[in-house]
């Protein structure tokens, strides 16, 4: 049996691909210019996409992602029963710090958010769960270098939490801790974010507060308690 896949189907998935943050709606021109394909193929993509509710189209012509790719999203987050573990963890480390609490997991060689709080008040950044980020030099970027790619050796817990301030803009900073699962193998990364003025005078209470929910989460993950005390430092200490 052919491993080669049905080219119309990855073909619409790459329509589907082309909506993002600030292009969530897109015309045809905009579409054509962003795909490999003539215009009459994307066309006739989006009418089947359409009529099957994954993209809707708009009274002035232009297109959106439909109702039935947040379906989607909703069954998937609920089979994946991690976020039974992990927003806990999110909400009550967002609730301490009244920043935003993240959880990103490796996918496809680069960083996925998969899951993401962030505080109703206040100003905050506008990265989304979803979103696949380069390995960069951000907090988190630095933890999947060392725990992904094996980049060099982190003497923890003196290391830990990894910091980043003013990557993307000179106002948003970080901070960021390994999650480890069954047989102490890393699963992913927690990371706090916030306004550098707000949180950088707060940066010991942040980063306690991350090593704490850290070593609490990959302990309901399946971690060994010795090597929780390895990353983290003793408990209590």
């Amino acid at each position: 049996m052919s491993n080669d896949g049905v080219t119309a189907v990855e073909r619409a998935l790459a329509v589907l691909d082309c909506f993002k943050l600030g292009a969530d709606r897109l015309s045809l021109a905009d579409l054509s210019a962003r795909l490999p394909l003539h215009k009459t193929t994307i066309f006739r993509l989006l009418n089947s996409l359409v009529r099957m509710r994954y993209v809707v189209r708009h009274d002035d012509g232009r297109y959106a992602l439909g109702p039935r790719v947040l379906y989607l999203g909703r069954v998937y987050e609920r089979s994946f029963r991690l976020g039974d573990l992990v927003l806990p963890a999110l909400k009550a480390l967002s609730k301490e710090s009244g920043e935003t609490a993240s959880y990103y997991v490796p996918s496809e060689g680069q960083r996925l958010c998969l899951f993401r709080l962030q505080p109703t008040e206040g100003v905050h950044d506008q990265l989304v769960a979803g979103s696949l980020l380069d390995i960069d030099d951000s907090a988190t970027g630095q933890i999947f270098h060392v725990w992904v790619r094996g980049d060099r050796r982190m003497a923890t817990p003196d290391e830990l939490p990894t910091h980043s301030s003013g990557l993307y803009n000179p106002f948003t900073t970080s901070w960021s801790v390994p999650v480890f699962g069954d047989q102490d193998q890393f699963v992913g990364a927690l990371t706090l974010t916030g306004l550098a003025p707000r949180v950088e005078p707060e940066a010991g209470r942040h980063g306690a507060s991350l090593m704490k929910h850290g070593r609490a989460l990959s302990a309901a993950l399946g971690a060994s308690a010795s090597w929780c005390d390895t990353i983290y430092g003793p408990e209590g200490a």
